[in-house]
């Protein structure tokens, strides 16, 4: 079915990012997919470099008679988030991203598309490629390892790009030219246990949550979506308020910008307590499935008696993790007060592993305004610390601070007004763009982001609109011809 995807007009970005999509590109292994950016540079007989950390940046002249109109930066991230459905076999180390046509969407079978951020990659490269499309001076940045730490846009040196105007090609909603983003940081609890043998007559309960939609933990956190470690842990503690139960083991989510989709755990009780501890889940089971009956049609709440396990969690210890878990916050902590449809700040308890002997909890708590993420970290502190764990943040990365006044938004906007008849939205996302680390290194540069419309990113959901993508193609083009001419 790729051969299908490549044909898709605009050919020019569809076969790009068909020939993206099978080069394995997950964050933090981006090895295979700098060396194809920088054949594909080469090939083009332009100017391709690879900075120390692993961003390429490729520079293309001006068209005929473009040549005194200002410098643009075009840029877009390398890699992609790797989730599927438990249920698909698929090695993302190895394989390509098998996609397929469905109405106007292009989807992947089972896995994430990779459409975030591989469609402004394609983009970018479709302008590179062609010698028909006008255009000023060109710099293409393609940054690594944006989706777990943006360390590719923080490594990137402050005398690297040369233009003054950067088009970022990250945002996910075709109506929208963003103009700010939030920050983030990544913030992680550990404890310890001594593991116990499960001695006498006991029975082991395992406790499976999957089919929520998950998604991207900044874009989709407003929805209100199922998150499946906070839903098992309240699972598990109802069953935990009927009879002495431990905690045997643990393991829900997976990245820390995906809101988790599945979780399961490994409970033992005394077995004359099985109908207690049964009861309790299918009755805390039946308000979950009819609270999120709505927004998570998918949801799967699934328990089945278990082998005892040799070494379990103590129960004064299962019930004091299982508080702790379950007083976390998640989802939206406050609304902007400047954009008041925007989220400002925001947690996503995104990853929890509990057994042998060690406990895990990773959030990401987001925020455009640095005081009210250390606000979010505090509050997150304040469940944690009395449980005993230790916390520990990391990864920490600035917001972009809106610029109304910036005159390359100006330029965009009034190029969609006249391309599409109507005015776009200007708003500030809460997803995490590379601009605000971008603007640290560049604090001069006029940035604005804009995109075709994705749908979940971040889960296997993700799905990317045709129509959408073509509008896209036609307002980045067009804007390349307005680019202002140097002062």
């Amino acid at each position: 079915m790729s051969d299908v995807i490549a044909n898709i007009d605009p050919i020019t970005v569809w076969k790009h990012f068909s020939d993206l999509n099978a080069v394995p590109r997950p964050s933090k292994k981006e090895e295979r997919v700098i060396a194809f950016m920088m054949d594909f540079g080469r090939s083009l007989g332009l100017e391709t470099l690879k900075d120390t950390v692993g961003n390429i940046v490729i520079r293309k002249p001006a068209s005929p008679g473009m040549e005194k109109r200002k410098t643009v930066v075009l840029q877009a991230h390398l890699d992609m988030v790797h989730q599927k459905n438990n249920a698909t076999a698929f090695d993302f180390e190895a394989q390509g991203i098998q996609m397929f046509l469905d109405g106007d969407w292009v989807r992947a079978k089972g896995t994430t598309l990779g459409a975030d951020n591989g469609l402004g990659v394609a983009a970018i490269m479709g302008i590179l490629a062609s010698d028909k499309i006008k255009h000023p001076a060109l710099e293409a940045l393609f940054t690594i390892d944006e989706e777990t730490g943006m360390t590719g846009a923080k490594g990137l040196a402050n005398d690297v790009l040369t233009g003054s105007i950067l088009l970022n090609l990250d945002t996910e909603e075709d109506d929208t030219l963003c103009v700010g983003c939030a920050g983030g940081v990544d913030v992680t609890a550990r404890g310890r246990y001594t593991p116990t043998a499960a001695d006498g007559e006991v029975q082991g309960l395992s406790i499976l949550i999957n089919g929520l939609q998950g998604g991207h933990s900044g874009m989709d956190i407003h929805k209100g979506l199922g998150n499946a470690n906070l839903l098992l842990g309240r699972i598990l503690l109802a069953c935990r308020e009927v009879a002495p139960v431990s905690l045997a083991a643990m393991d829900g989510g997976s990245l820390r910008n995906a809101i988790p989709r599945e979780a399961q755990a490994l409970l033992v009780f005394p077995s004359d307590k099985w109908d207690e501890v049964l009861g309790a889940m299918e009755g805390e089971k039946s308000a979950v499935l009819e609270e999120y009956r709505e927004k998570e049609p998918g949801l799967r709440i699934t328990a089945q008696a278990a082998a005892r396990p040799e070494k379990t969690m103590d129960s004064g210890t299962t019930e004091e993790f299982l508080h702790c878990l379950y007083s976390l916050f998640n989802g939206v902590y406050a609304m902007s007060s400047e954009f008041p449809s925007l989220v400002e700040s925001s947690n996503n308890v995104a990853r929890v592993q509990v057994g042998e002997g060690s406990i895990e909890i990773g959030s990401l708590a987001r925020s455009s305004r640095e005081s009210a993420k250390a606000d979010l970290v505090r509050k997150l502190k304040a469940s944690f610390i009395p449980a005993g764990y230790q916390v520990t943040t990391g990864g920490d990365y600035p917001g972009w601070l809106p610029d109304i006044s910036s005159p390359i938004l100006a330029v965009v906007s009034k190029r969609y007004n006249e391309l599409f008849g109507e005015a776009p939205q200007v708003l500030a996302g809460h997803g995490g763009l590379e601009c605000g680390i971008l603007k640290n290194h560049y604090p001069e540069i006029d940035m604005v982001s804009f995109g075709p419309t994705i749908l979940g990113a971040h889960s296997p959901d993700e799905r990317a609109s045709v129509s959408s993508t073509r509008k896209f193609w036609t307002l980045l083009q067009d804007v390349l011809t307005h680019i202002p001419q140097e002062d």
